[in-house]
Formats: C-alpha cells, structure tokens, sequence
C-alpha cells in the first residue's frame, strides 16, 4: 500500500499537493476560532461553571495563538517549512483529541491552548508554503485556495457549532478535526517537499522576548473586553502589552536579523494591503460576534436558526473566490479593492434593517456580506505579496498573521464595548453594525491609494533589509 501511495504521489503537482495542506489546515484553524462561541453555553453547562469561566476556553487558545505567531517564521527557515508545518500541524490535531476528551473546564482550558500553540506556528508556515510554491504572476488564481479556509471557515463555525450542540454534543467542534487533520497528515508527509531557507539563522531572542507577551496581552486585552472580564485588568493588560509592542519595534529596527521584519512595511503593495486587510477583519469578525448575538439576545432565534441564516455568508464567499481573477483582469485591484470594501460597507449597515421574522433578509444580507469581504480579501492577499521577494515569504507570512489575529480580536472587542457602553436593547446592536461598517469606509478611503497595476518586475523588498 504504502509504494502505491509513494507512486501515485509523484504523479500530484507539487503546487496541488500545498493547495490541499493549506486549504485542510486553515480551515481547521479558521473554523475552531468560531466555533466555540456557540458552545460556550453548553460548556457552562456541562462543567458547571459561569459563563466569564468558560470564556477562559477561547481566551486561552487567542493568547496561545498570538504568543506563538512571531516565532513561526524563524522556525519555518531555520529548520524548513515542510518539518515545521507537519509538527504544528500534528499538534493542533493532537490538542484537538484532548479538546474531546476533556473531562473538565481546566483540562478544556489547557488543550486549548496547546492548540492555539499549533495553530499559531501553522497558519503562517502554511501560508509560506502557499506562496513560495506560485509565483507573483500566477497568484491571482490563488483566489479559490486563499477564501475557503481564511474566510468561508469562521463563518461556518457558528453552523457546524449550532448543529453540534443541538444536535450531538459541543465535543464534536473537536473530533470533527481528527479525520481531516490525518488524512492531510498524512498527504503531506508524503508529497510537501522541504525548503531550508536560512539553516542558520540566528534567534531573535529580545524580539522574541518583547514579541510574545506583548502580542499576548493585547490579545487577552481585547478578549477580556470581549467577554466581560474585569475593566481593570483588561485594558491594565492592554496598556503593558502596547508598552512591550513599541519596545518591539524600536529593537526590530535595529536587529540585524529581526523576528519580526518591519522593515517589509516599506513595500507599499504590502503595507497598503496589510491595513485595508486590518479595516475589513475589524468590521467582518466584528458583524459576525455582534449579528450572531443580537439575532439571537434581540430577535429570539435559536443557535441553529442563527447558523442557518449566517450559511450565506459562506456561499457568498465561494461565489466571490470564482469571480476575483476575472475581476482583477477585467478593473485592476484598485477598483476592484474600493467596491468590494464599499459593499462590504453596506452591508455591515443594512444587518440593522433585519427583524424578527425575516429570515429571507438575514439571509440574503448575509450573502452580500460574505461576496464583498471575500472579494475584498483574496485580491488584498496576492496584492500583499505581489512584490515580495521569496526569500522574505516566511517573514512578509509571519507579519501577515499577526495583524490578521489582532485585526479580529479587535473587530470583536469594538463591538463587545459598544454593547457594553450604549446598553441593553437593539439599539446598541445597530450601533455596533454601523461602527463595523465605519471600519470598512476607512478601507474604502485606503483602497483609493492602491496602486493601480502591480509590478513584479519592480525590486522586491528582501528580508532584513
């Protein structure tokens, strides 16, 4: 069996082989990061304990993720993408088996975290490996790989969540993991092929020092904002964590070999994209924690009526991830990058049009949403690398994911303190929408400046430069 395997593996494009790695892996980790929310309460009460408890759930595994992002890069050249991938990737399926057997909220809480520890080393390896394996010219085609597990997955988390719960049990958010993540194991082992990019490169370790409980804090600040932990320690947490990040940055631009290669935000396609990118996540993950409450706090629905509804969003995306190459040979991705944020924009703010009984709406808004932040973010991710030299992929990724997870933990802390501020009601639902929506304006004003046509055979931004 194992030389059929062998043979029929040499007969896959090594460029499929990434795609499926990729796609299989970010999903698991997309749809794990929403998941949870709708089975919080299920954990309450199973474990018997308060709801700001079980919240620890998701504040661990969020904390664990961002502490463990600005190492992935170093880990990915020092000891080779294919090594590193398969390692973090095995772990986030291991912790996932111990997130399903868990027999209490401390054993949950623990897994947890070593699965955001996986997570946070695999998606920018993974995504390393994406872009090292296509280059600039052919990136564009990557739409269909880049939206399926970046985008679609959050937004079939609270379905597949919904239905577990009701259904089953919420231990199934987990298992759900274990035969995809084997299988994909066990393809890539098979069939990734390795890339050393720097076998000596030295270790960061004052960046790493700043990096990790910086990003940490942060994130726990905004989670705790989020889930309603004590207004003191969460923005206390906060201001440290800043505090740490603006050290960071003054010794990333020192450092002859940083963990942290700020000095990719020189390249204007990537720095552009990066914060058009920022503005989209902060408004989609912040509609997608604010609509998923507010229809079922506000509008009485149950947890599987609310996944029905957000389903479109997912179809939307896909729609969108078949149409982006036309689009961006047929209008350029400044254009392109505007209407989509516009859209996306208009969305977030007819979310408040929607009541009790209209479903058909829900639904159809939730289409539009998931069309125009996909298209939004497929072209946003090959411009982002567009003229970034191969060499800097691990650390342009790295980069890349890090603002991704503040991006989101942000979008949803915005709109946990609205709630919070403007009080109890639909009113402060609909506030929250049209903030989300704010964020997408500003994408819209930053799309503007995109250039128009990208131009890979203008000198690439190399890594420590």
């Amino acid at each position: 069996m194992a030389p059929l395997m062998v043979t029929a593996g040499r007969r896959v494009n090594p460029q499929v082989a990434v795609c499926v790695c990729y796609v299989a892996a970010m999903f698991m980790n997309g749809m794990d990061a929403t998941i949870v929310n709708v089975a919080l309460p299920a954990l309450v009460d199973e474990f018997s304990v308060s709801a700001s408890a079980a919240s620890a759930v998701n504040v661990g595994y969020l904390v664990s993720l961002a502490v463990c992002i600005p190492v992935s890069g170093w880990l990915g050249d020092r000891f080779g993408t294919k090594r590193v991938f398969l390692a973090a990737f095995g772990t986030f399926v291991l912790a996932s088996a111990l997130c399903g057997i868990s027999g209490d909220l401390t054993q949950l809480t623990l897994a947890r975290v070593l699965q955001g520890a996986g997570g946070g080393v695999m998606s920018p390896v993974a995504l390393t490996l994406l872009f090292r394996a296509y280059p600039p010219a052919e990136r564009i085609r990557l739409s269909r790989v880049l939206l399926l597990p970046t985008a679609v997955a959050p937004a079939l988390g609270p379905v597949l969540g919904g239905f577990f719960v009701e259904h089953l049990t919420w231990r199934w958010g987990f298992f759900v993991n274990l035969p995809i993540g084997l299988a994909a194991l066990v393809f890539g082992a098979l069939l990734l092929r390795e890339h050393v990019e720097a076998p000596d490169k030295r270790f960061d370790l004052r960046g790493f020092a700043l990096a990790a409980p910086g990003l940490g804090l942060v994130v726990f600040s905004l989670e705790g904002i989020a889930s309603g932990t004590s207004a003191v320690l969460s923005w206390g947490a906060g201001a440290a964590g800043l505090v740490l990040l603006g050290l960071l940055v003054r010794s990333q631009l020192r450092a002859e070999h940083p963990m942290l290669d700020l000095r990719l935000f020189a390249d204007d396609h990537f720095r552009r994209a990066s914060l058009i990118l920022f503005t989209c996540l902060v408004g989609f993950l912040g509609t997608l924690y604010g609509f998923t409450l507010m229809y079922q706090v506000e509008l009485g629905a149950s947890a599987w009526e609310t996944g029905l509804v957000t389903l479109p969003k997912a179809v939307g995306l896909m729609i969108a991830s078949q149409l982006v190459a036309w689009a961006h040979r047929r209008f350029g991705p400044r254009l392109l990058i505007a209407v989509a944020m516009l859209g996306a924009a208009a969305s977030f703010a007819m979310m408040n049009l929607i009541g009790p009984h209209d479903a058909w709406m829900a639904a159809f808004v939730q289409l539009a949403s998931g069309f125009f932040v996909g298209a939004a973010t497929a072209e946003l991710q090959v411009i982002a690398f567009s003229t970034i030299d191969k060499a800097a992929t691990g650390g342009a990724s790295t980069l890349f994911n890090v603002q991704r997870q503040v991006g989101s933990a942000l979008g949803v802390a915005i709109t946990a303190s609205v709630l919070a501020a403007s009080g109890p009601g639909l009113g402060s639902y609909h506030l929250a929408m049209l903030t989300s929506a704010g964020f997408a304006i500003v994408g819209v004003l930053l799309a503007l400046r995109v250039t128009e046509v990208v131009a890979p055979q203008r000198e690439p931004v190399a890594a420590g430069r």
